[in-house]
């Protein structure tokens, strides 16, 4: 341990700090409006981590010179941050989502209910399970979308919305456990520990669509009063053709996910699509994919100098031990790092493994840190609340039912 290591816990609990203040400096903007343009910039929760991952370089360079912290910098991997950007974009692209809603449309129309709350139940479950496939920030990108004006507008309650946020976030952390690949959890341990599709969908994978199911049906019962039928007039839907073609750029870039040069590579080739044919489209949410993939490498820079901490505690766990304690830090820390952490462990038995990665993904839901397909949903959700912000408590607490539901089912 040495004074850098010291300096990086301080201003990574600090970042927890400000990540739990952000409603504050919202209502302190509209309190002070001389002042509102840096409280609001303060009040952005994507803003925070890369704040003060800033901070962190500068200490850096003051104590070991600014070689060391560009070394340090450079050092990280941003695979994560740059696919979550991208990927956002793509999925929430006008002709990716006439898609999506009509496959919602035509399956809440068959289904024995109103046709408001089988979309809410649809957006809630089948889209979080779809993550397995899609990967889930692209499950997350797709269900904000669909699910904001049903129920994250006025005249729903507050404590619903934040009900069905908690929900939103933990079905998308444990929806992509059906496959190795999809939930960025599962994806740092699948090589080191050998553990395949089919390992993952008999292992966690029904554990984990068994508490969705719950989770979404328990919601969407709860808000099915508040539900009202949304008009969906408007632009006419994109031709099939140009909606398969962005599917094709959505599914490329989900197989490349681990290859940002080629993946980024295909964002320029969508780029240029979406403008030679930009009569099909709506304006792309560029500024909500960068602020959430520079939030998200802010974590990264961060989150890397943790590990001294981090480690012995996750290496010192008994099984069930272990399992509570993941759920607990996955809430301070994004879960990836957790079990990324837990894959440099050697020694470690099967079912301390199973612990580890089933506390990870369970407490995912519990802040925006805890899943990296946090932020984009809270980016895209934020305009739904009041003040325009989400408050990292009433996060908290409505994830809490949803988190209980998924731990009793990973203990089964």
């Amino acid at each position: 341990m040495n004074p850098i290591d010291i300096i990086s816990a301080v201003l990574f609990a600090l970042a927890l700090i400000h990540t739990f203040s952000t409603k504050a400096f919202e209502v302190l903007a509209h309190r002070y409006p001389r002042h509102a343009g840096l409280l609001h910039l303060l009040g952005e929760v994507e803003v925070v981590f890369g704040f003060w991952a800033f901070v962190l370089v500068l200490a850096m360079a003051l104590l070991g010179g600014g070689a060391a912290a560009i070394g340090y910098v450079e050092s990280r991997q941003y695979t994560e941050p740059l696919f979550v950007f991208v990927v956002m974009v793509i999925a929430a692209s006008r002709p990716v989502l006439d898609a999506v809603r009509n496959l919602l449309g035509l399956l809440a129309r068959l289904a024995p209910a109103r046709t408001e709350a089988a979309l809410c139940w649809l957006g809630l479950a089948l889209v979080p399970l779809a993550g397995s496939l899609i990967t889930e920030p692209a499950a997350m990108t797709l269900a904000a979308l669909m699910l904001a004006p049903y129920v994250f507008r006025p005249g729903m309650p507050e404590w619903l919305k934040y009900g069905a946020l908690g929900v939103l976030f933990v079905n998308v952390s444990i929806g992509g456990t059906l496959t190795s690949y999809a939930a960025p959890p599962v994806l740092m341990v699948a090589g080191p520990w050998g553990w395949d599709s089919a390992f993952m969908a008999a292992t966690f994978g029904w554990r984990a669509a068994l508490a969705v199911l719950v989770n979404a049906t328990v919601v969407t019962l709860l808000l099915r009063r508040h539900l009202a039928p949304h008009d969906t007039a408007g632009a006419p839907s994109a031709p099939l053709a140009v909606s398969l073609i962005h599917l094709a750029f959505l599914a490329a870039v989900v197989l490349l996910a681990h290859h940002p040069v080629l993946f980024i590579g295909l964002f320029l080739l969508f780029l240029g699509f979406t403008q030679a044919y930009h009569r099909h489209q709506d304006p792309l949410i560029l500024k909500e994919a960068l602020l959430v993939g520079f939030f998200l490498a802010g974590l990264v820079v961060l989150g890397g100098m943790q590990q001294w901490w981090l480690q012995p505690i996750v290496s010192s766990l008994e099984p069930t031990a272990l399992f509570f304690g993941a759920l607990a830090l996955t809430a301070i820390t994004d879960n990836a790092a957790l079990t990324y952490l837990g894959s440099l462990i050697s020694g470690l038995s099967d079912e301390a493994k199973y612990m580890l990665v089933a506390g990870a993904v369970g407490g995912g839901g519990l802040t925006v840190i805890a899943n990296a397909p946090n932020p984009a949903g809270a980016a895209l959700l934020r305009q739904g609340f009041n003040h325009g912000s989400i408050g990292m408590v009433g996060l908290f607490l409505g994830a809490l039912a949803p988190t209980c539901t998924a731990v009793v089912f990973f203990l089964i």
